[in-house]
């Protein structure tokens, strides 16, 4: 069942789990995601970057959302992530999608505050839920790429008038996370998160939690953090599984058999994320 992220979230916040939220980018990896929330009964987030919309196409994507509530009987909510392009989000939401992140992190302040309250304006009649960045994480997430150099952490008191003046239903932290692959042991600033928690009293997002252990991220949790975003993660264990199967068997031609060790894989990392963030029979 399709529901509203803000349903989804809040219900997080106030019994101390999180939602996951899982970058998919085809119709194979969206029904692995699915297959396995529906066996651990967990609420769901599918992410879509931009890049990924237009892979699969506007209307292939619907589509798909309109199929997965009909198949599935767990809270399913359908978000753009990381999106930057203020038109391509209203013709989505027109079209059905109910979350959206509109990421202007990488404006100054008030750039970021005017963008962002458009997009809230906007959507706020469609009951569409926003979600907004503050600061900026290093690493690559789609076509975005960010020094180490240029990452910018969030600060608490600038968090507080940034959710203020923008009416945005959750916040994206940057606490020392990255996207894509660590190239080090990570360090979260959760003494920061802690003080961003008590300035703000909406849900919390962590980007970039591919490869961060368990226990960090369950920290996290802890301190105000009510979706997690997963990708990179995903897609190592995707194509870790298609190798697999295309070199055991290198005459292999049909999708719907060498799939299958792909789906496999990343079962298994949406079972250990989905338990990771304590989302197991919450939906």
């Amino acid at each position: 069942m399709i529901i509203s992220r803000s349903a989804i979230l809040l219900d997080a916040q106030s019994k101390g789990y999180a939602v996951p939220a899982f970058n998919v980018h085809n119709l194979e990896t969206m029904k692995t995601v699915l297959e396995v929330a529906q066996e651990l009964r967990s609420p769901v987030m599918i992410a879509a970057t931009p890049s990924t919309v237009s892979y699969i196409g506007k209307e292939f994507l619907v589509s798909m959302m309109v199929a997965a509530k009909k198949s599935y009987d767990i809270p399913i909510c359908f978000h753009l992530d990381h999106h930057e392009k203020v038109e391509d989000i209203k013709e989505l939401i027109q079209m059905g999608i109910p979350s959206i992140m509109i990421d202007a992190s990488h404006y100054d302040f008030e750039e970021n505050v005017r963008i962002v309250r458009e997009v809230v304006e906007y959507v706020s009649p469609f009951g569409v839920a926003v979600e907004a960045e503050l600061g900026r994480l290093s690493g690559i997430e789609d076509d975005l790429e960010v020094d180490e150099r240029d990452q910018i952490y969030t600060n608490p008191t600038e968090a507080c008038e940034f959710v203020s003046r923008t009416g945005i239903d959750s916040l994206a932290v940057a606490i020392g996370t990255a996207h894509g692959l660590y190239k080090g042991e990570p360090k979260l600033d959760i003494d920061r998160l802690t003080a961003i928690q008590k300035e703000v009293n909406i849900p919390l997002v962590l980007h970039g939690a591919s490869g961060l252990p368990d226990e960090l991220v369950q920290k996290t949790i802890k301190r105000g953090i009510c979706k997690v975003n997963i990708a990179t993660e995903l897609k190592m264990a995707f194509i870790k599984g298609l190798r697999g199967y295309l070199q055991e068997h290198p005459d292999a031609n049909d999708p719907r058999y060498y799939f299958k060790d792909a789906k496999a894989e990343m079962k298994k990392v949406v079972a250990d994320k989905i338990k990771m963030c304590g989302s197991v029979n919450r939906g």
